[in-house]
């Protein structure tokens, strides 16, 4: 908790730091509301100036060098004009020069007195359309966000194999992507050192891929179909949810409006997986508009190159339909769509087939089938007599079927869910001031069966919200929210959220967050991977619902170096568990233990990042990041297992001149890590108590064409694999059998290609 003042106090630091004389205001365009990014705005006669930021908002000191106009006039009136008598009312006053590429500049007269001023420009004669052709990094940081927000573009998604959610973070440094498990194919991600179910993931603000989607949800978003994708660290604003802990995941699809008239991606590899992907968008008049969105995945090979029986990766088909729709005016904005996902995944011995289970085979396998559907509207209302006003409501529907088998085991699960969030926004004097307000509710029927015991279940939680956000031109933001949700199974949840963005200098932003978090948990769901194993489960009675403050602090500088920006980063996030629902692959080799926390469990995590372009058309990414992650196991507290310490990562990408041909090549350092104890299974099927750095390297190469993109790709160059990562893979169903322990790659080598056909709108 004195963390968390500490944090309080800091924000407070950069209020009385601005308590200086300056000049605020914000450049409009003539339509009377947008403002007009990068406006330069400087006083007469002076070299004190600045440009408007991304919301058209400005800060300007006062200096002494400012001029006194010999001529009294109105403040806000043209100097240059004739005076009037009505306009000689004034002694004194400065000069402010405000212009704008394409618009009439203009000199207004500003009374000492004034501390904020709106300035409207009338836009030029309209000049013959011009195309000016830049560069800028896939994957970059949200400069205007107040919370730590790094993006990730279509751009950036094209740079490596990026199939689905799940290989979408290859060339990050935030955000880490593995197996959970040798045989099942389950992926998980980890953010501040933590595992992905504290990472709040969502689809357009939707919450989505949680409960029964949490173990195979990465790969049911294909890459292509992505618009965008922002990792938010820390805990993100109470508009979405207290669920956030460690931090926000939000995918945006492609838009109607916006997205390829038709595009088109086919991919194959030399595992055996053949994957493609449709898009498009038809414009059906000026208001409406539709998406269509086709998904194909197909795996028939088998692969065992460690030869212990085992597939290294299981044979999945996937068939996924998408359909949006967006109707527009001038004061309404409406989206719908639905979603249906149908999957098949299996695994095991080689030998396994799926009409093995009717016929009492000794073979060992594994049997995935899920059909998912998802629903949702968004709608959202400006009032026309109130253009800071708006409201809106947004809806999404979760139906989930599941049915499977590991081995001996059985599991099934259908999962029920709905989520509504009515949001009120209001926007008074000057827009400096945000209030955000809203109501929500959220509902989960769970019905659950492993083996022969039912784990029913069902969740309604009742939520409302207030944020208050204010936004001191481009210098500072504050965004303070509060929540309260009453679970039906937990009780009253109350949860206060702080962000800061504090601008230093015109090159150096702060951002500061602190809040808390909540999570019910869904123990067997998000862990089916531990089902691919001989251990017994036992799950405590009373498991309460998760809980854990978070904290943190970036800073962001942008310098110019040898005539080009480089980026410098910094960060740390500390994350603080109240409770936890640990679970213990140390305190029994056959078991696995899951309680509520006993004793301490923490992460402390820094992160440097640096970003620059040494030459033309050459992107480098650098970043380390450090992980001080420890949980309380078997009575212990010790380093969270199958974690690496650190992570290194180099990025490069290179475009050749008029941009024929891109170059792409990763190298990631992964640190080492600490392995659940087997001292008690027989001498053959004992591992090491850790695990050490492992290095990956991943490249591909595009030839851009017109209309077509064709890429070649190596995954994995150097062929490194976790060895023997199955415990007892000969007897499966022995006592011994753990397919569980995995900290590295699975796979080797893996050789891909493909084609990208791209066909916009205006052609």
């Amino acid at each position: 908790m004195k963390k968390i003042i500490y944090i309080i106090i800091l924000f407070s630091i950069p209020g009385f730091l601005y308590a200086q004389k300056t000049l605020e205001g914000k450049v409009i365009d003539s339509d009377g509301t947008t403002g007009l990014i990068g406006a330069s705005v400087y006083w007469a006669g002076t070299t004190t100036g600045t440009s408007t930021n991304e919301a058209g908002y400005f800060v300007l000191k006062l200096t002494r060098k400012q001029g006194n106009i010999p001529l009294s006039r109105e403040p806000g009136t043209s100097p240059l004009a004739s005076p009037s008598s009505a306009s000689l009312r004034f002694k004194g006053g400065s000069l402010l020069v405000i212009s704008f590429v394409g618009y009439k500049t203009d000199t207004v007269l500003i009374d000492r007195n004034t501390d904020y001023y709106e300035h409207t420009l009338t836009q030029l004669a309209e000049i013959a359309e011009i195309t000016v052709v830049g560069r800028a990094p896939g994957a970059h940081i949200d400069r205007k966000e107040p919370i730590m927000t790094f993006k990730v573009t279509g751009q950036e998604l094209t740079k490596a194999a990026c199939c689905n959610l799940s290989e979408s973070f290859t060339t990050s440094a935030s955000v880490d992507v593995s197996y959970s498990d040798a045989a099942t194919g389950a992926k998980q991600i980890q953010l501040l050192g933590l595992a992905g179910t504290y990472v709040q993931m969502m689809t357009e603000n939707f919450p989505a891929l949680y409960g029964l989607g949490s173990a195979y949800g990465l790969n049911y978003i294909p890459g292509s179909w992505m618009e965008s994708i922002q990792v938010s660290k820390g805990t993100s604003s109470v508009k979405n949810g207290y669920e956030a802990i460690t931090g926000q995941i939000n995918v945006e699809y492609k838009k109607p409006p916006e997205s390829e008239k038709f595009f088109l991606n086919a991919y194959a590899n030399s595992s055996g997986k053949i994957e493609g992907n449709i898009n498009s968008s038809v414009i059906i008049n000026d208001r409406l508009s539709t998406g269509i969105f086709a998904h194909g995945e197909y795996n028939s090979v088998i692969n065992d190159h460690n030869n212990d029986g085992f597939r290294d990766e299981p044979n999945v088909q996937q068939y996924h339909f998408f359909n949006r729709w967006e109707y527009m005016t001038e004061s309404l904005h409406a989206k719908a769509g639905i979603k249906i996902i149908e999957e098949e995944r299996l695994g095991g011995q080689t030998t396994f087939s799926p009409s093995d289970l009717e016929n009492n085979s000794t073979d060992y396998g594994i049997l995935i089938n899920t059909l998912r559907s998802e629903a949702f509207t968004k709608t959202g209302y400006i009032f026309p007599s109130m253009k800071n006003v708006s409201l809106a409501w947004i809806n999404s529907f979760i139906y989930h079927d599941q049915d499977a088998t590991f081995g001996l085991n059985a599991y099934s699960g259908l999962q029920k869910s709905y989520y509504s969030n009515v949001l009120f926004q209001w926007k008074p004097y000057n827009e400096k001031h945000t209030i955000d307000a809203g109501l929500s509710y959220k509902y989960d029927q769970y019905e659950e069966m492993y083996n022969s015991t039912p784990l029913d279940r069902k969740e309604s939680v009742q939520g409302a919200f207030l944020q208050y956000t204010y936004t001191d031109t481009s210098l500072i933001t504050v965004v303070a929210g509060m929540r309260v949700d009453d679970h039906n199974l937990y009780g009253l949840f109350v949860t206060p959220r702080l962000h800061l963005r504090y601008e230093l200098t015109d090159n150096t932003t702060l951002r500061a967050s602190a809040g808390k978090g909540f999570r019910s948990t869904n123990v067997l769901a998000e862990n089916q991977y531990l089902l691919a194993s001989s251990r017994v489960i036992q799950i405590a009675d009373n498991l309460k619902h998760e809980e854990a403050w978070n904290a943190g602090a970036s800073l962001t500088s942008y310098f110019t170096l040898a005539g080009r920006e480089l980026r410098l980063s910094g960060e740390y996030y500390h994350t603080n568990f109240i409770n936890q629902i640990v679970t213990d692959l140390d305190a029994d080799v056959n078991s696995v233990l899951f309680y509520n926390l006993d004793g301490k469990s923490f992460s402390n995590v820094f992160q440097f990042e640096a970003q620059w372009e040494p030459v033309s058309r050459l992107d480098l990414l650098t970043a380390f990041r450090w992980n001080d992650v420890k949980m309380t196991t078997a009575g212990v507290l010790q380093q969270r297992a199958l974690s690496s310490k650190y992570k290194g990562l180099v990025s490069l990408s290179y475009q050749s001149y008029l941009r024929k041909w891109q170059y792409d090549l990763t190298f990631q350092l992964n640190g080492p890590g600490r392995i659940p104890p087997t001292a008690d299974n027989p001498a053959v099927y004992r591992r090491d108590t850790s695990f050490n750095p492992y290095a990956l390297i991943n490249g591909q190469v595009t030839r851009k064409f017109k209309y077509l993109d064709i890429y070649l790709g190596v995954e994995n160059i150097t062929n490194y694999r976790q060895e023997d990562p199955i415990i007892a893979a000969s007897d499966p169903f022995g006592e011994y059998f753990d397919a569980s322990l995995v900290w590295g790659p699975v796979l080797g080598r893996m050789i891909y290609g493909g084609i990208r056909l791209s066909i916009n709108r205006n052609l």
